[in-house]
Formats: structure tokens, C-alpha cells, sequence
């Protein structure tokens, strides 16, 4: 399987070159391209198979709808005509879902999350001709393109900026679903924390999904209770609940520092709370540019399937939030900014699993 890796910024402007040269063609040429983009994508259909957080989970799936909305569009398509969703209650509607829309004639499917490797995995064999994509895991399918991210990386940079930010060098984590994809974030933010001070604690707990806010919360009030001042979650939506508790903590007690680092979208919003906010930063993947890319790549008849596709801190895949200004102060920008340099230079390799997470504070 050929691996590849795409780089945003170089995907936007040539976007931008692209249109800049047509401003230069005469009237009717712009015309002629216009009917044509617009044939292209209207025979081109696109959605995208949820996983137990929904589209509306402030995080992962949402990021994921985000991109593809502003796909479709682009190409003047409309929700149900161009591109659509299904949404997924457990994953018992995983295959459902994906067989529905296969049926449905749409010409490229997402399977987001690695909770859907099995059904995509079957659907896809089920189905040759139509083309689908997995996000966080790989298919080793002809049909199937698999879009990953170096989550470790972006991890990595939260975990420098929490042990530079906490006052009781107590840090939390809190993943989903205990795996090798969320291990990644787990590694390498305690990785990051333990880069700035190899005494910090941090405490690492999973739900055992990324659906209950209600689990999350309680295990937030543990370690809040316990002196922890900043939580990481990887969570998807039961991460909700560690905002909650955080924004129940910060109303009772406005004086009282407590930080939450949110997850695959800049989650900034979702630790409003009066004039205050307790989203420290957020660790974002760009999982909505990627379903843009993909989704593009297709319609120009370009699908890389077969193909596992690599978006990490080198092209801006991953990145950390730099929105809370007064959270996010000079130095602890300075740190990130020299770390990340440090790891796209190839000086650090950040540790992807327990494991090498072992090793790596070894050789601190």
C-alpha cells in the first residue's frame, strides 16, 4: 500500500492559482469552466457514516460534516441532494448505514472513525465500484482510501503547554475508547508534559466510549477533586461532560484556575462561561480539509484509493489552538512553537504507544 502525505497549504494555494489563471481567461472561457465544474460535481455524490458521537458532538464527527458541508457547497450542491450523513446510535448501524448509502448511488463514503474498520472493511469488498474513505485507521482495500493523522504530534505540543501552564503539576487524561489510536493521544501528551518536567503526574482514565457525557463528568469530578488542574480529553462526545464539569467548577469558584484541552476542533467555544472560558487550548486535526481533499479528489476523478493519506504537525494536519490569548501566554508559545520545530526537524520522534512512551522517558 503506497503512503502518502498531503500538504494543506500547498492544496489552498494552488486552489488559489487555479483561480487567479481563470480571472485571466476571456468571458466566455469562464463560462465553458463554470458548466463544466458545475457537471462534474453535480454527477459526483459524497456522505459521510457517522460513529456513536454524532454529527452534532462538538468534536470529531462534527469536524468531519463541517468539511463535508463546505464541499458540497462549494459545488452548489444542497443536504440530500450532493452529499448527506447517516447517523450512528451504536455500531450496530454501521453496516447499515453504509450499505443504504451505497444503495442510495452515492460515489464516495466516509467511515468516520476507527470503530468502522470492520463494516467499511466489508462494505468496500462487498462493492468495488464505489469508492470509500476511512478516517483514523487504515483498509487495505483498492477502493478505500485511509486518512490518518499524527495525533501524537498535536498531543505531544498540548502536553508541553499544560506542564508549562499547571499550578499543582497534576495533569489529567481522559480517553474514549482505550485503544491504539487514542494511546497515540495518550503518549504523546504525557510524552510533552514529562519534555518540560519528568515529575509531573498525570492521571489517565477512559470512559470505555465516546457517547456519554455523563461518564465523562463523573470521572472529571474525580480528578478535579484530586488537585488536577488540567484535563486533555480524547473523548469525542463524552467529553462534553469534562467541560461541564469544569464550567460547574469555574461558576462555583471564578478565582479557582481549572483547564480543560479539547480535541479535534478548536473547542473554545464549549468552555465558555460567563465572562470566562476554561478551554486552555485545543489539539486540532484538520479532519474537515481532509474530507475536503478527499472528497475533491474523487469528483476530479482522482481518488487515491489504496493509498493511506498522512496529515500531521509538518503540513498543519495537526496543530494546537492558539485562541484563549490570555491562557496561551508568550512563553508557553515560545515552548510549543520551538518543540514542534523540534519534531517536524526530525530532533524528536514522539513516542506513538505505551511502549515506546517507556522508552522515551527513559532517555529523559
Amino acid at each position: 500500500m503506497k503512503n502518502r502525505t498531503f500538504i494543506l497549504l500547498f492544496a489552498i494555494m494552488a486552489s488559489v492559482a487555479v483561480v487567479l489563471s481563470a480571472c485571466g481567461g476571456n468571458e466566455s472561457s469562464n463560462k465553458d469552466n463554470a458548466a463544466a465544474n458545475k457537471s462534474e460535481s453535480e454527477d459526483y455524490s459524497v456522505a459521510i457514516v457517522t460513529d456513536e458521537g454524532g454529527v452534532d458532538d462538538k468534536s470529531f464527527n462534527q469536524s468531519s460534516w463541517e468539511g463535508l458541508k463546505a464541499w458540497g457547497e462549494e459545488q452548489g450542491l444542497s443536504k440530500g441532494n450532493g452529499f448527506d450523513y447517516a447517523q450512528s446510535s451504536d455500531e450496530s448501524d454501521y453496516l447499515p448505514n453504509l450499505t443504504r448509502l451505497t444503495r442510495d448511488g452515492y460515489n464516495l463514503i466516509f467511515g468516520v472513525g476507527f470503530l468502522l474498520q470492520d463494516a467499511v472493511t466489508k462494505v468496500a469488498e462487498q462493492n468495488p465500484d464505489t469508492n470509500y474513505a476511512i478516517i483514523d485507521t487504515v483498509v487495505e482495500a483498492p477502493n478505500v482510501a485511509s486518512i490518518t493523522f499524527a495525533e501524537h504530534e498535536g498531543s505531544f505540543l498540548a502536553g508541553v503547554a499544560a506542564a508549562m501552564k499547571t499550578k499543582t503539576d497534576k495533569l489529567g487524561f481522559i480517553g474514549g475508547v482505550d485503544s491504539d489510536l487514542i494511546n497515540k493521544f495518550e503518549a504523546g501528551f504525557e510524552a510533552g508534559a514529562k519534555s518540560v518536567n519528568p515529575d509531573i503526574e498525570v492521571d489517565i482514565q477512559y470512559v470505555g466510549n465516546f457517547s456519554s457525557a455523563a461518564d465523562g463528568k463523573l470521572i472529571a469530578t474525580r480528578m478535579y477533586e484530586n488537585d488536577t488542574d488540567i484535563i486533555y480529553h480524547a473523548a469525542g462526545a463524552a467529553g462534553n461532560g469534562v467541560f461541564a464539569q469544569a464550567k460547574d467548577l469555574k461558576q462555583n469558584d471564578p478565582d479557582r484556575e481549572i483547564w480543560v484541552i479539547g480535541v479535534d476542533r478548536d473547542q473554545h467555544e464549549e468552555g465558555k462561561i460567563g465572562e470566562h472560558n476554561v478551554t486552555f487550548t485545543s489539539m486540532v486535526k484538520r479532519v474537515d480539509l481532509s474530507v475536503q481533499e478527499v472528497s475533491d479528489m474523487g469528483a476530479k476523478d482522482a481518488f487515491p484509493g489504496g493509498e493511506v493519506l498522512e496529515f500531521g504537525l509538518v503540513d498543519d494536519g495537526v496543530s494546537l489552538a492558539k485562541t484563549n490569548e490570555e491562557a496561551m501566554s508568550d512563553d508557553i508559545i515560545s515552548a510549543v512553537d520551538e518543540w514542534k520545530e523540534k519534531i517536524t526537524n526530525g530532533d524528536v520522534t514522539v513516542p506513538k504507544t505505551r511502549d515506546e512512551l517507556k522508552e522515551f522517558e527513559e532517555s529523559l
